[in-house]
């Protein structure tokens, strides 16, 4: 038998309204990192889309982190070297995989929602039952796409490559990466959604739940932790580059 969706009715509805407050919190955090690097942005163009959306995951935590690391100088200002330690590059180079990771799972998500027949594409009804794992496919897809534009868009002009090595190049810097934070992102939302929220509501939570979308910050915080140290790996090593 299969496992029933939650629906907002189906939660307390004092966690739906901390949801709601968190996922506000969050997309505010984007909407001023957003308005602010439009008055100071970035010396590496592609960091102007990666910083909003690290926001929607990491939320006054990550504003925190681009205040005080990531923030560049005003227009009229000549920027210097960042002279960023290795802990703090690793992080940033962490959190510019993750923004990958955070369009694709908006978008593959509410694609499944808006079009169901995508599940078929990717095996559901055939492969698998289970629309869980149609939704992560196609979010791991999408992630690793946009995630190996980010890292082409970064690596290409430092290195100036030409298309086919930039992105052989941005292949090798990101798939251990990208994929390492989607098992650790797909870890957590699988102990939430397979083990806790079945255990305690009698269900999973459903795209269209606040709850959905808290736990998926969870989720990419987890995904951060465990593509951490594959990423550290990846610059010390020089396949990837420090940012």
């Amino acid at each position: 038998m299969s496992t029933p969706e939650l629906t907002t009715t189906d939660f307390p509805s004092t966690l739906t309204s901390i949801c709601v407050v968190l996922l506000v919190l969050a997309v505010a955090c984007a909407v001023f990192v957003g308005a602010d690097l439009l008055r100071r942005p970035q010396q590496m163009a592609v960091m102007n889309a990666v910083w909003p959306l690290t926001m929607l995951f990491g939320s006054v935590v990550w504003l925190l982190f681009y205040l005080r690391v990531g923030r560049a100088p005003r227009r009229e200002t000549r920027a210097s070297d960042s002279g960023h330690g290795r802990w703090t590059s690793v992080a940033i180079g962490t959190s510019h995989c993750g923004a990958g990771c955070a369009i694709g799972d908006l978008v593959g998500e509410f694609a499944l929602v808006a079009v169901p027949a995508l599940g078929a594409v990717v095996g559901l009804g055939t492969l698998y039952q289970d629309r869980v794992f149609a939704g992560w496919i196609i979010d791991f897809v999408i992630a690793f796409v946009v995630g190996i534009l980010f890292q082409y868009f970064s690596i290409a002009p430092m290195r100036d490559l030409s298309l086919g090595a930039g992105i052989l190049a941005a292949l090798k810097a990101d798939t251990l990466s990208i994929t390492s934070w989607q098992v650790g992102m797909y870890g957590l939302m699988a102990i939430g959604q397979f083990a806790v929220l079945p255990a305690v509501l009698g269900g999973r939570a459903s795209v269209l739940t606040p709850e959905f979308w808290v736990l998926m910050q969870l989720a990419m915080i987890a995904g951060f932790a465990c593509s951490y140290p594959v990423n550290w790996w990846l610059i010390h090593r020089g396949i990837k580059e420090a940012m």
